[in-house]
């Protein structure tokens, strides 16, 4: 599943440009963490989100995976990934997945984030801790990536914040290994995958200008999952509930640089020790 191949860099000018696309995708996200509120349907939100993109240069590049008609995929409660949007109705408590992306001058990004509809008033605080759990597992395996390191210390990273997580939480995660991340660039699926929990294999070695997208999948409960019979949405075969982050990232010689973070990952690298290396 995991080949050992020399990983490709982009140049600073690609990496601007990739940066573009991820900023769209940023700027996507950020307005529909502000649409998502009981009442709105999931076709509500993608139409929201294709309208932006397109408003704003972009394409939506989801509709480029040949069978897929959307710009998200919003995936709730039970479901791990791939949601399609439609005329579900959002309830105050459902916890929803939102994943975006987009291409902009043949370039691309792709990032996703999870939220319990209504805020945390309405949410069940399992859910909670399982929200705040996978999105510090995101920023965990982030950290993990260096110039000269091993790709595979990000799946690393993952599994140990998630152990620790459910250790403090005095609760049961499951971390789904049937899907991982990936390479991104001229595509927005791309080589390597990149592997979301700790596996036997140390990966290829990292190198300077090499982008990929981080996307940890983790549950109250079981890792196994299956496929609902509209081919796409993937759900958890006990009916826990999952949760999914992600973020595309450029890996730089002085640190890293968040694509499809609005501020560039400033923040959230700075709360994890991690260098934070964007170009003007």
């Amino acid at each position: 599943m995991f080949g050992r191949r020399k990983l490709q860099g982009r140049t600073d000018e690609q990496l601007l440009l990739m940066r573009e696309a991820g900023l769209l995708v940023g700027r996507t996200l950020e307005l529909l963490r502000g649409a998502v509120r009981p009442g709105v349907t999931t076709l509500e939100l993608d139409r929201l989100a294709e309208d932006f993109i397109r408003s704003h240069g972009g394409v939506p590049n989801f509709q480029l995976v040949p069978g897929y008609h959307h710009t998200l995929c919003t995936s709730v409660n039970d479901q791990v990934v791939h949601g399609i949007p439609g005329p579900r109705v959002l309830e105050a408590g459902d916890l929803i997945s939102v994943d975006c992306g987009a291409e902009v001058k043949g370039w691309n990004g792709d990032a996703a984030f999870s939220m319990v509809v209504g805020g945390p008033e309405a949410a069940r605080q399992d859910d909670l801790d399982l929200v705040a759990a996978t999105e510090t597992s995101l920023y965990a395996g982030i950290a993990a990536m260096q110039v000269g390191g091993r790709l595979y210390a990000v799946g690393d990273a993952v599994e140990a914040s998630i152990e620790a997580a459910a250790e403090r939480d005095g609760r049961v995660y499951g971390v789904i290994d049937e899907y991982v991340g990936h390479g991104i660039g001229e595509q927005m699926h791309m080589d390597p995958q990149i592997p979301n929990y700790a596996v036997r294999e140390t990966g290829p070695k990292l190198v300077a200008g090499f982008t990929g997208a981080i996307e940890p999948m983790v549950t109250l409960g079981t890792t196994e999952t299956r496929i609902l019979d509209d081919d796409w949405t993937v759900v958890t075969t006990d009916g826990s509930r999952a949760c999914h982050w992600e973020h595309s990232v450029a890996v730089r010689e002085e640190g890293l640089w968040i694509l499809t973070a609005v501020d560039g990952g400033e923040a959230a690298l700075a709360a994890v020790g991690a260098a934070y290396a964007p170009l003007s």
